[in-house]
């Protein structure tokens, strides 16, 4: 074996003693490094030996070698650098000077003048290394721009098990025994079927499962350790660096209180920044089939992120070991949902073409556009004044532009939908379980999570925890009171801000369409109803875009002052006030076109004028679907590519401006670009880290389920979106962000309360569409009631009521009437109302049946979704077979292992080794 070289990560020594991996918690620290001016290591011309990046930590498959007598992670060797001095000079940059301690964060400030900043600096390092963090600094003099100087963090050993320890990290235990045993014949068959979207063996290879186990010090030798340099993963070590750097304080404020953190230091500015390194870059030389990989970042980006992958499964283990579970769980139900909208995209897409295939065939479309039959109607002015009347037959676009979104196979798509929104979370909540498992934190929320350090450095009152029995701070009861009081009146009083909004919006159609009906241009005229449409929904959307950027900042601020004791509970509260807000900022307007416009405008001689007087709007005798298309496809496209334009070329552009004079001087002067230096030229990811993705995501689920029946193309438009997305995502998480701090994450959170909340609200609303909004039950009531022939013959002089024009009200007057319209006396408006008579302008019987078949087929409907749901929750469990035996299994082993370690520390009790007892306990173990 090779000395000569750092020793590989993936327990590659094989033939090594176990007396000769020395994990021991007595060793000295190294020697702290001082600050150094000399020129940054290596030379660019010292062809001298440096550390390889080393494969990826913990996966264990490097205990083979491939025919090329490389390692079973295609780590690439020295001689896979040769002729390139340079990418081995940023190699070097991911270690100390002393080529040996590996740096795992980096802080990076840039003001030397403010000296409050720069004492905050000195106190908050002397005490990261009084907490037995190593520390190297880099000045401003080694870096590229001269302005920049850098602290590289090491964390040594002993450190890294303390902290294990304490945040009870899950360690490998034992090999998993029991995957194959239930692996089912059937996924057995599939694995052996070739498929296009599986990843390519040969580039990426599955990570080894193993049975995990709390880490404790004082058992350390049941854990598989090969190495310890490598035992901790990278996002492990950046992970533990992070605890200590979160909860290390830099000085007192005016009450005396210390002030933690280097969050907050990143925000007072003693810090611009402080990220963990990338793997190195991710663009290669050498083709990765070929030579295989340069670092787990190569990795990632020619299997993930790269645009020509777009088709291939995730690689979420490998996702996982970079950038830590709650990023990987993201991408997990990222790609799951996308995955799941196939299906519907394909439902919905059938329908629109099937009304698309039948729309010529549609009686009610061809009488309205028929100048001889119910085309010729007069009818109503849709104004007051300056509105004059109209023929029935300028809607006839309008009217079959309706039927594409308004026909028979949309209630049939509303009632899928439903459903497969059930579907979609009982059969996440499985896969998610499954992840859980697989990843080792299952139990993070209730075991591993720690107390937010903002929580502990504010709260000053201390109680005993009822189940820890450890003393710690709380919030008491008048206070969570007084705070909760005060940001549910801030939330209120926004969410009125939000209907205001929605109220001007509303106001601005109801004036716009006066004034183009009153237009004497015939184009403008005939298209009033689109226009206001599609101008007000972009109104619409710029308020929206606004509002967003205005509430984000106060829900901040009202999250941080409940005082929240964990991160998980931060966030979950975070993440309610702000999709409540942005569900009424998203939805109003949509609601209001599909269940409020027109249906309270009152009958031609009663209008009604409570709006400022001014007479409110009407449908198209076809319906007011179209316009709910048009709302929601303007908000939907408009979000989602503002979305692409902010999370990919902005950063892009940024990155671009920031590296490029970097680069330019490293050509000119041949100096090294170090690898901490170009990490911090990358964009920094939202302070929000995943929220935004989560809300994009979640707003969009809502447009696919809540208003599905009125638009049945969402589904196919968020399946094209959320296939560029994940890419997107990927590339930037890549390629333009700093590398962030791996967390941990159980779940998906709070949003999976708000997706369930989503899918009841869509059962409601589209059943209420379908009932309401869409033209559905007036035909059928037609159909099988009033038809003579149970076709739609005759239905369009069924649904429109006469009225004299001598019964209007004076302002309702046209000021003009048409020369070839003639003497008008009678004009048609919709609506099941008598004519002039005795019982003039009542509801007619018809109005009466087409109310109860709307409330009939609304109770039908939610009852069937209803039950179909609660058997769906029935019939699939919530934990996969597989997972709950493998539970059962670990659960075992820890025990087991615990076992064991009590009875050799009872072992010399007992009057030393080597007795029939301890022989006896090591046969009841496992080991």
């Amino acid at each position: 074996m090779d000395h000569s070289r750092p020793p590989p990560i993936g327990f590659e020594l094989q033939g090594a003693d176990q007396a000769q991996i020395d994990v021991g918690f007595n060793q000295p620290p190294p020697q702290e490094v001082t600050p150094s001016t000399q020129p940054l290591y290596p030379n660019p011309h010292d062809q001298t030996e440096v550390p390889m990046p080393p494969p990826p930590p913990i996966g264990f498959e490097g205990q083979m070698t491939d025919s090329n007598g490389r390692n079973g992670n295609n780590t690439p060797e020295a001689d896979d650098y040769k002729g390139n001095q340079q990418v081995i000079n940023e190699i070097a940059t991911l270690y100390f000077r002393d080529k040996k301690s590996k740096i795992d964060y980096v802080l990076a400030y840039e003001d030397e003048q403010d000296e409050k900043k720069k004492e905050r600096r000195q106190t908050f390092q002397d005490n990261l290394q009084d907490e037995g963090l190593i520390l190297e600094f880099e000045e401003k003099e080694n870096s590229i721009n001269k302005k920049t100087s850098f602290v590289k963090v090491h964390c040594p050993w002993e450190l890294l098990a303390k902290y294990a320890e304490i945040t009870n990290m899950k360690m490998p235990l034992l090999e998993n025994d029991m995957d194959e045993e239930l692996t089912g014949f059937v996924e057995h068959c599939f694995s052996y079927l070739p498929s296009p979207f599986e990843l390519s063996k040969d580039i990426i290879q599955d990570e080894p499962n193993y049975f995990t186990a709390p880490f404790n010090r004082e058992r350390v030798d049941q854990f598989i350790i090969k190495d310890k340099d490598t035992f901790f993963t990278n996002a492990q070590r950046s992970r533990i660096v992070y605890e200590i750097l979160a909860r290390t304080w830099f000085e007192h404020d005016k009450k005396g209180k210390k002030r933690i953190g280097v969050s907050n230091m990143v925000n007072n500015g003693s810090y611009t920044a402080a990220f963990p390194l990338h793997d190195g870059r991710y663009l290669s030389e050498h083709s990765i089939l070929a030579s295989g990989k340069d670092n787990d970042r190569h990795l990632l980006y020619e299997t993930w992120a790269k645009p020509g992958v777009w088709y291939k499964y995730q690689p979420l283990d490998h996702v996982r070991t970079y950038f830590g579970e709650k990023i990987a769980i993201y991408f997990a139900w990222l790609g799951y949902y996308t995955s799941a909208l196939f299906p519907a995209a394909a439902l919905g897409l059938a329908v629109f073409i099937f009304g698309l295939a039948t729309f010529m065939d549609d009686k009610p479309s061809n009488d309205i556009c028929d100048p001889n039959g119910a085309g010729n109607f007069t009818m109503c002015p849709l104004c007051d004044g300056r509105c004059t009347y109209w023929k029935l037959e300028s809607s006839c676009r309008y009217s079959r532009a309706t039927y594409l979104f308004d026909n028979y196979g949309t209630m049939i798509f509303a009632v899928v939908m439903a459903l497969w929104a059930s579907f979609f979370q009982e059969f996440w909540k499985r896969k998610q379980h499954e992840l859980e498992y697989d990843w080792d934190c299952a139990d993070f929320e209730s075991e591993e999570e720690t107390l937010r350090p903002e929580f502990e450095a504010a709260i000053s009152n201390r109680r005993t925890h009822p189940v820890t029995k450890r003393e710690e701070p709380f919030v008491p009861s008048y206070s969570k009171c007084i705070r909760y009081g005060t940001t549910l009146g801030i939330i209120v009083f926004f969410l009125c801000v939000v209907l205001a909004a929605v109220f001007g919006v509303i106001l601005y159609r109801v004036v716009i369409s006066g004034v183009l009906y009153a237009s004497t241009d015939g184009v403008i005229k005939s298209r009033a109803t689109i226009i206001a449409s599609v101008t007000a929904a972009c109104i619409n959307f710029v308020i929206i875009l606004i509002l967003n950027f205005v509430y984000g900042r106060i829900a901040l601020f009202l999250t941080d002052l409940e005082q929240h004791r964990t991160q998980t509970e931060w966030e979950d509260a975070f993440t309610f006030k702000m999709f409540l807000f942005q569900f009424v900022n998203y939805y109003s307007t949509v609601v209001y076109i599909a269940f409020f416009k027109g249906k309270f405008v009152g009958r031609p001689g009663d209008y009604n004028y409570s709006l400022l007087d001014k007479r409110q709007e009407e449908c198209d005798p076809a319906g007011c679907l179209i316009e709910v298309c048009i709302q929601l496809g303007i908000i939907m496209v408009g979000k989602q590519a503002l979305n692409n334009f902010k999370e990919i070329l902005l950063p892009k552009i940024m990155v671009w401006f920031k590296s490029r004079k970097a680069k330019n001087e490293e050509k000119k002067e041949d100096i090294v670009y170090s690898r901490w230096e170009q990490d911090y030229n990358l964009a920094d990811q939202p302070k929000m880290g995943l929220f935004d993705e989560y809300l994009e995501m979640v707003i969009q689920y809502g447009f696919v389920t809540i208003f599905v029946a009125a638009f049945p193309l969402a589904p196919l438009f968020a399946l094209l979106n959320n296939i560029i997305e994940i890419r997107l995502d990927a590339y930037k998480f890549v390629t333009q962000w700093k590398r962030p701090m791996a967390a941990r994450a159980q779940d998906i959170g709070i949003w999976f309360g708000i997706l369930r909340g989503i899918s009841a609200v869509a059962v409601i609303t589209n059943a209420a569409i379908i009932a309401f909004t869409a033209e559905f039950i007036p035909k059928m009531v037609y159909r099988y009631a009033h038809s003579e022939n149970e076709s739609l013959e005759g239905y369009m002089n069924y649904s429109l009521s006469v009225f004299n024009v001598a019964d209007f009200q004076k302002k309702s007057i046209p000021s003009e009437i048409p020369p070839e319209l003639g003497n008008v006396t009678q004009c048609r408006f919709r609506g099941f109302y008598e004519p002039a008579g005795p019982h003039e302008y009542q509801f007619t019987m018809a109005y009466w049946e087409v109310l109860a078949a709307r409330l009939a087929f609304i109770v039908v409907f939610e009852n069937l979704v209803v039950f179909l749901t609660w058997l769906v929750m029935y019939l699939v469990p919530d934990i996969p077979y597989k997972v709950k035996m493998q539970m059962l299994r670990e659960n075992f082993l820890s025990k087991e292992a615990l076992y064991r370690a009590e009875s050799i520390k009872l072992s010399p009790m007992r009057g030393g080794g080597g007795t029939d007892n301890d022989t006896n306990v090591t046969d009841r173990t496992i080991f």
